[in-house]
């Protein structure tokens, strides 16, 4: 599955030096997450050098299928601004994202999406689908994707290469039981 993510250009006009922290903050948390045996995906929003909040995935751990980090970090973001209208916000995230959290981050007036790796299997802002660009919405996130994509995605690979390699082992001695 981590195999077809694809690596995108990692300099981009209007990225700035704090698009580039909040993305390594993004890949600390998902470091974190992949620990807790999370896929390791992390959202941080901000606005100008302000976090006001991140998150990573929690579906496994809150088992809940809204549970990626976009969606949980919205939330945070809304509770602590007071207001569910994120605008004049930023988000880094390091998967490009899905059909659900596109289509939340239009709905919540998002700013700004600086993402890492490409998703070719659920890709919902440039790869599969172009949700937070669509002028047939009532709103347009400016994006920027690839930024740093070389870690996010070597973060990603050696993840389901690691949860492969447990499950091939479970499975042979699961065998070796039943011989």
């Amino acid at each position: 599955m981590m195999n077809s993510l694809r690596l995108v250009r990692t300099t981009h006009a209007g990225v700035g030096d704090v698009d580039l922290r909040m993305m390594e903050r993004a890949i600390q948390l998902a470091r974190r997450a992949a620990e807790a045996g999370e896929v390791p995906i992390a959202a941080v929003i901000y606005r100008g050098d302000e976090v006001i909040a991140e998150a990573a995935n929690n579906r496994e751990a809150a088992a809940d299928p809204t549970g990626h980090a976009e969606i949980v970090a919205m939330r945070e973001a809304g509770r602590k601004l007071g207001e569910w209208r994120l605008e004049g916000c930023s988000m880094a995230v390091t998967l490009e994202p899905c059909p659900m959290c596109a289509g939340a981050l239009v709905n919540a007036r998002l700013g700004r999406l600086v993402y890492g790796a490409t998703d070719p299997k659920a890709g919902a802002c440039e790869t599969l689908y172009a949700i937070p660009g669509d002028a047939r919405l009532n709103h347009r996130v400016e994006m920027h994707g690839g930024v740093l994509s070389d870690r996010c995605v070597e973060l990603l690979r050696a993840f389901f290469r690691e949860r492969r390699a447990r499950q091939k082992a479970l499975k042979d001695a699961a065998k070796r039981r039943t011989a």
